[in-house]
């Protein structure tokens, strides 16, 4: 089942995190990632949450996702984001499979 990694990041060093952007993309294409949002322009519509910049990444599986995460390719690179980012915040969802409805009481 599909996995989607949702992250609010504050860049603090532009073109450093330009760097970051350059070099990540093809390391998450190579286990099987493929990124939805991307920054952007955010609308909020309610609540108080105001992301600062959002990237959504799916990945084939949670597997994939942790593979990805650990492996030694990213970790440079990963590094340069640490250096000139701060993750605000950061999620992994379950994607809807049509079979799943998700639904749980809170």
């Amino acid at each position: 089942m599909s996995v989607y990694s949702i992250s609010d990041i504050s860049v603090q060093d532009p073109e450093k995190y330009g760097e970051y952007v350059n070099q990540v993309r093809a390391i998450v294409e190579s286990y099987g990632g493929r990124y939805h949002v991307r920054g952007g322009d955010i609308t909020i519509r309610a609540g108080d949450w105001t992301p600062n910049r959002l990237v959504i990444i799916e990945f084939p599986s949670m597997d994939r996702l942790k593979e990805f995460g650990s492996s030694p390719e990213y970790q440079p690179v990963a590094e340069i984001r640490k250096s000139a980012s701060e993750m605000i915040s950061s999620v992994i969802v379950e994607g809807y499979d049509g079979e799943n409805n998700n639904v749980r009481a809170t």
